[in-house]
């Protein structure tokens, strides 16, 4: 599972239009993805997940001098957790409270 955002440079104040191609991109890929206002999250195998950003990434380059890239990673090989199954987890433990 990873979370990432892109942050086009050099391309005037508005960047939604080069953000919304690598949400396009991410909703292309078919893998189960999530965006909200700050990041996209996407889940899967590894190196299709990781593809899938450095297409972005490429996407991107292609129509800005500069190109910033926040990602975080949770990589747990053999302990498959879903984005829905984490909220669930905090949702109960919100609910026991």
């Amino acid at each position: 599972m990873v979370a990432f955002s892109i942050s086009p440079g050099g391309v005037g104040e508005s960047v939604s239009g080069l953000v919304a191609d690598c949400v396009r991109i991410v909703r292309e890929s078919g893998l189960e993805n999530r965006t909200d206002a700050m990041f996209t999250t996407v889940e899967g195998d590894w190196d299709e997940v990781m593809a899938v950003v450095k297409r972005c990434v490429d996407h991107v380059a292609a129509h800005a001098p500069r190109v910033g890239l926040v990602l975080k990673a949770d990589h747990r090989p053999g302990h498959p957790q879903t984005m829905a199954d984490k909220v669930a987890s905090v949702d109960r433990r919100l609910a026991e409270q």
